[in-house]
This record gives C-alpha cells, sequence and structure tokens, in this order.
C-alpha cells in the first residue's frame, strides 16, 4: 500500500498569494493534484493543510481523502509531512511525497513511479526518485522503513536530507516529460503552464 502526502500548508510567499487556489484546466492547483492522484495507483491520500485552510478544504468537497492541519505550517514543509505521516494508515509500506504545485503532472506519471518502487525492492532500493534530463524532480517514494527519518527533518527541506544520506538505496528514474521538474512557484512559473 502506498500513501500519498499532499502538503498543501504552505503560504506561497514567492507567488503573493496562495498558489494552490489559482486554477489550471478549470480547477485549482490543489483539486488538479488530489484529482491526479485519486486517478492513480495510489493507495491512500493524506491532504495537509494550514494556510488558508477553509479555502483550501472547499476545494477538495466530495473527495475521498484524508484532510489534516498543521497549526505550524508557518515552520516549513516538514512540518506538514511530519502532520502527514501522523495521519496515514499504519498498513502503509511506502509514502509518496506529492507536491501539489505540479499540475502537470498525470496519473501514469504517478503510476509509473509506484510500478518502479515495486521494482526497485527486487534490487535493494527503497526510495524512488524521478529525473529528467538530469534534473532531480518530484514526487518521491520512500519505503515506510524511513518514517522516523522524515520525522527528524526540520524546515522546508522536505525529503531530500533522508534522500542524500541513503544514496545507495536510491532507484533513479528517468522520465519521459518534463512533468516531474515543472512547478509553481513564482507568477512567471503560472503564467508559463498555460503556454
Amino acid at each position: 500500500m502506498i500513501a500519498a502526502i499532499v502538503p498543501a500548508a504552505g503560504m506561497s510567499t514567492r507567488m503573493g498569494r496562495n498558489k494552490l487556489l489559482l486554477a489550471f484546466k478549470g480547477k485549482p492547483l490543489i483539486a488538479q493534484a488530489v484529482d491526479t492522484l485519486l486517478q492513480s495507483e495510489v493507495d491512500e491520500v493524506v491532504v495537509v493543510i494550514g494556510h488558508e485552510a477553509d479555502k483550501v478544504k472547499a476545494e477538495l468537497q466530495g473527495r475521498q481523502v484524508t484532510i489534516v492541519e498543521n497549526p505550524n505550517y508557518g515552520q516549513g514543509m516538514s512540518t506538514s509531512i511530519r502532520v502527514g505521516l501522523g495521519a496515514v494508515s499504519s498498513g502503509a509500506r511506502a509514502i509518496m511525497i506529492y507536491l501539489a504545485d505540479q499540475p502537470l503532472l498525470e496519473p501514469e506519471d504517478v503510476n509509473r513511479l509506484t510500478r518502479a518502487f515495486a521494482e526497485a525492492r527486487e534490487h535493494n532500493k527503497s526510495i524512488v526518485v524521478p529525473f529528467f534530463r538530469g534534473q532531480r524532480g518530484n514526487p518521491v517514494i520512500l519505503d515506510a522503513s524511513y518514517k522516523e527519518a522524515i520525522l527528524d527533518v526540520v524546515g522546508e527541506a522536505g525529503c531530500k536530507r533522508v534522500i542524500k544520506r541513503n544514496p545507495d538505496k536510491v532507484l533513479v528514474v528517468e522520465m519521459e516529460t518534463d512533468h516531474v521538474v515543472r512547478d509553481v512557484d513564482r507568477i512567471e512559473d503560472y503564467e508559463g503552464l498555460k503556454t
């Protein structure tokens, strides 16, 4: 069972407004992200809200996800990942960290990574990281055995530190599109999605 944690609590300071509420293909980025996951082979979706929690939650109405609130969202993404981990089912064998500001990702991108994770175990690998033309992307998948190491991460680092400390356990998956490296941090990024 693979559980996806979607950190959706940040303040989007570089954007100047809550980027997860910006529309892409007729729906807010947060809804786009969650719908992609729900159409994929991921077994469970946990969305962590914080900044403008009520607005973000309203956009997820009717979707089969677990929504949890992070009261410490101002202290970085790691706090949201920690809260998300606390809400993941105990049966999860892997955790996917899925950033909500990557609207180009498609269910098949996600499935390619979940299938790679299944194969990774055969090669004694326990972390899956997507790349596109030499550039590291997201989402990443980590075996549930890294839960304690993830809980130790602080600030905005996400899971990069855990990945850096275990290079021999990483399976690199070369992706066919740039979806895994395209995110929306600034208004220029958002405008660029439309072209």
